[in-house]
C-alpha cells in the first residue's frame, strides 16, 4: 500500500530511523529550553538578561553559518552529526552538574549557550542537506514536513514534560535527558547507511565555495524572497523562548506548568502547521500562500498582546505556531528542490543564518522592550513591524512580476 504523499520520505530505512531519533534528541532539547529559560529567571529577575541568552546562543549562527555551509559540503555530514550531537549532549550534562552542585551562576548559563551556539553553526546545515541525500529530490517535501512535524511534536512533549519536571523536581533532570537523548541519537546515527559523502570537489578554496553559494542566491529570485520571508518571521515571531515565558510569568502570574502548557500549546499549533504543509504536498507553495502565513503569523503576535487570560493566550500562541510553521517549512522545501546538489550544504546554510541569525537581534529586541515597557508592547512592536515588513516584501514581488510580464510582451 502506497503511503500519503507528505509521508513517502517514510520509505526509505535511513530517514526512518534518523526520524525516530530526532525526535528524541528534539524532546529534550525543548525541556532543556524549558529549564534554562527558567533557570535564567530563578537567578536573574531581568528580562533584558533572559534575553541575552537567546542572543549569545544564536549570535555564532549570525557570524559562522555561511562558512559552515561551505564546510558541510566538504566533510561527511553523517560523521559531522555524530560529533556535533556528542558535543551538545556533554554541553547538556555540564550544565545539569553545575546546577546539581549548587554553583550554578548567570554567567555559567551565558558560556554554555555561546558554546552550544558554535555547535549549532556545524550542526544545522549539514543536518538539513543530510536529509535530502537520505530520501533523494522526489522525497523532499515530504521529508522537510515530517522533521519539521518531529521538531514542533517535540515542542508538544517537551515543554509539558518540561514544566513537570521542574515543578516536581527541578531543572537538573531536564538536562540530564537532554544529555541521554543526544546520546540516542549518536547512536542512532552510527547505524545509518547513508554517509552523506562530499561531492568531487573543484579544488578552490572554502572562500571560492562560500562566494559561489552566494552568487547563487542573490541571482535566485525566489530564493531571494525565501529568505526576505524567513528574516521576518525570525526576528519578529519566532523569539517564543523569551516572551513566552514572560507573559507566563509577569502578565498570567503562572508558574512552570503554566509555562510548559503554554509552550505546549505553541508546539500544538507548529505540528499542525507542518503536517498542513505535508498534506499539501507541493512542491513549489504558492506565493499569496506564503505571504498570508506570514500577515497571520505576525497577526498571532498582536493577539498575545492583548492577552490577560490562559485561554486567549493559548489560542494565541496556537494561531502564531501555526502559521509560522507553514510558512518556514514551505520556505525550506523551497529551498532544498531549487539548490543544486554541490551546493546544498551552502543554500541551507543561508537558511541558517536567516532562520537562526536573526534571532540574537530579535531576542535582544523583545528582552528590551520588555524591560523597559512591559512584555506586551514588545509583541504589539515586533508584530507591527512584521506586517509592515510583510507588506513592504509583497511590493517588491509584485513589482518585480509586474517589470518581467511588462519585458516579455
Amino acid at each position: 500500500m502506497s503511503l500519503p504523499i507528505g509521508l513517502r520520505a517514510l520509505r526509505h530505512p535511513d530517514f526512518r530511523r534518523f526520524f525516530a531519533a530526532q525526535f528524541v534528541a528534539q524532546t529534550g532539547s525543548w525541556m532543556q529550553t524549558v529549564a534554562q529559560s527558567w533557570l535564567v529567571l530563578q537567578l536573574t529577575p531581568s528580562p533584558f538578561k533572559l534575553g541575552l541568552i537567546g542572543s549569545l546562543q544564536f549570535a555564532p549562527i549570525l557570524l559562522f553559518s555561511i562558512a559552515s555551509g561551505a564546510l558541510a559540503d566538504r566533510l561527511p555530514k553523517r560523521r559531522l552529526l555524530m560529533c556535533t550531537q556528542t558535543a551538545l549532549g556533554c554541553l547538556a550534562l555540564i550544565l545539569a552538574a553545575l546546577v546539581a552542585s549548587g554553583r550554578v551562576e548567570y554567567w555559567h548559563v551565558a558560556v554554555l549557550a555561546f558554546i552550544s551556539g558554535l555547535v549549532n553553526v556545524l550542526e544545522q546545515p549539514s543536518r538539513q542537506s543530510f536529509v535530502a541525500e537520505m530520501v533523494g529530490r522526489g522525497d523532499v517535501a515530504s521529508a522537510v514536513a515530517l522533521n519539521s512535524a518531529s521538531f514542533n511534536a517535540a515542542r508538544i512533549v517537551g515543554p509539558g514534560l518540561g514544566g513537570l519536571v521542574i515543578a516536581r523536581f527541578g531543572v537538573t533532570p531536564a538536562f540530564v535527558v537532554n544529555g541521554i537523548g543526544f546520546a540516542v541519537t549518536v547512536a542512532m546515527l552510527s547505524r545509518l547507511g547513508t554517509r552523506g559523502l562530499p561531492r568531487a570537489r573543484s579544488g578552490r578554496g572554502v572562500v571560492d565555495d562560500i562566494l559561489t553559494g552566494l552568487r547563487y542566491a542573490v541571482r535566485t529570485p525566489e530564493i531571494r524572497l525565501m529568505l526576505g520571508l524567513l528574516f521576518l518571521v525570525s526576528i519578529c515571531v519566532f523569539n517564543f523562548t523569551v516572551y513566552v515565558p514572560l507573559v507566563v510569568r509577569t502578565v498570567l502570574h503562572l508558574g512552570a506548568e503554566g509555562f510548559g502548557l503554554l509552550m505546549a500549546c505553541l508546539g500544538v499549533g507548529a505540528v499542525t502547521g507542518a503536517l498542513t504543509v505535508g498534506v499539501l504536498g507541493a512542491r513549489q507553495p504558492p506565493t499569496a500562500m506564503l505571504f498570508s502565513t506570514a500577515a497571520l503569523a505576525c497577526g498571532g503576535l498582536l493577539a498575545l498582546s492583548t492577552a490577560r487570560v490562559f485561554w486567549f493566550a493559548a489560542v494565541a500562541v496556537f494561531l502564531t505556531g501555526l502559521f509560522g510553521v507553514v510558512l518556514v517549512a514551505s520556505c525550506n522545501t523551497a529551498m532544498q528542490l531549487a539548490a543544486p546538489d554541490e551546493l546544498r550544504g551552502r543554500v541551507m546554510s543561508l537558511y541558517t543564518l536567516v532562520w537562526g541569525g536573526a534571532f540574537p537581534v530579535g531576542a535582544f529586541i523583545v528582552g528590551s522592550i520588555s524591560e523597559h515597557w512591559g512584555v506586551g508592547r514588545a509583541l504589539l512592536v515586533n508584530g507591527t513591524a512584521g506586517l509592515i515588513g510583510a507588506a513592504l516584501l509583497l511590493g517588491w514581488w509584485t513589482f518585480r512580476e509586474e517589470a518581467g510580464r511588462a519585458r516579455e510582451a
